[in-house]
């Protein structure tokens, strides 16, 4: 009997499809390719698969408690670590796809830029058709940023930001750890002493119960009246209702949101309306930029030989700790 895997993606080109083959092949697996308008087949065919590539919370939940290995195509993971019963095999293993970092940090650069040379003031002076040009704005270079989070979106921007001129990169994240681009890396147990300094800060942690509203009410009020936001996250990292209030009364100069809660965002929420505010629809990490799509399909053929030869996976999630 072959040892199947399901793969349900709707991104994979001939050249990824033939590259996981070849990774199944040395593996001793069968892949089974299918696109979003077969769930039902797909459904079908994970009965007898020990593996399951996709990013579908439905298609997990139909899974048999034979599946092992569960390879999420999503860097966020949250949806399957809030609720353990998705999982009918308790052990099976869930892995992470963590290579958004290039086309997030790009994202983050457009934004920051974007805030820096005052965009949505412009945008608000031109659409009533006025030609008011000599706001004062602010670079990247001999600019400081505080990146909240130092995983792989963090090194990559951090690197990006750091190729523009930035003076000063600090980094905050749950150990503290020195990573390589940052000039300095704080524990977050350190952020309320951190904040009344920042000028730019740069979110970017995963969805876990330590990370919900982690920039609230009090700690907005922490950061000074010049200092922008950008979020690309987890929208609940943010209590919107007093980011809200602090862009509508200039005591913050602006943000970047990416990311909300809840998303879809309501048409009739007031982030909608909130001055100084960049809205995009979740598109910073989506797998929409050709290059992304090649990264993660990699990183699934290197833990599927890993897999094939009983070695761990180098992307293993901890289901207890969300990432």
């Amino acid at each position: 009997m072959s040892r199947n895997i399901c793969i349900y993606q709707e991104f994979l080109t001939e050249a990824h499809r033939a590259k996981i083959e070849s990774a199944a092949s040395q593996a001793g697996l069968v892949p089974r390719f299918f696109t979003l308008d077969q769930f039902d087949e797909a459904r079908e065919c994970l009965q007898g698969c020990e593996v399951l590539y996709a990013h579908s919370l439905d298609l997990l939940r139909a899974a048999p408690a034979s599946l092992k290995w569960y390879c999420c195509s999503y860097a966020g993971v949250d949806p399957y670590c809030k609720d353990p019963s998705v999982f009918a095999n308790p052990n099976c293993m869930l892995t992470n796809s963590n290579g958004y970092g290039v086309t997030i940090a790009e994202h983050v650069v457009m934004v920051t830029l974007m805030l820096l040379r005052r965009m949505p003031e412009y945008e608000a002076i031109v659409r009533e058709r006025g030609w008011s040009n000599q706001l004062p704005i602010r670079s990247i270079r001999d600019n400081e940023f505080t990146l909240l989070g130092t995983g792989n979106i963090g090194v990559n921007v951090a690197e990006r930001l750091r190729g523009m001129g930035a003076a000063k990169i600090t980094g905050l994240s749950r150990s503290g750890r020195m990573v390589p681009g940052f000039d300095a890396v704080y524990p977050i147990s350190r952020l309320d002493e951190i904040l009344p300094d920042v000028k730019i800060l740069v979110m970017s942690l995963p969805g876990t119960a330590e990370t919900i509203h982690i920039l609230n009410r009090e700690r907005i009020a922490l950061l000074p009246r010049s200092a922008y936001v950008v979020n690309v996250g987890r929208g609940t990292a943010v209590e919107q209702e007093p980011l809200i209030e602090a862009l509508n009364g200039g005591r913050l100069a602006g943000a970047a949101l990416d990311v909300m809660d809840p998303e879809p965002l309501p048409p009739d929420h007031p982030l909608w309306e909130a001055k100084n505010l960049i809205l995009t629809p979740h598109v910073s990490g989506n797998m929409t930029l050709g290059y992304t799509c090649d990264v993660n399909v990699e990183m699934f053929c290197a833990d599927l030989l890993r897999y094939g030869r009983g070695e761990p996976l180098k992307n293993l999630v901890d289901r207890t700790r969300g990432y």
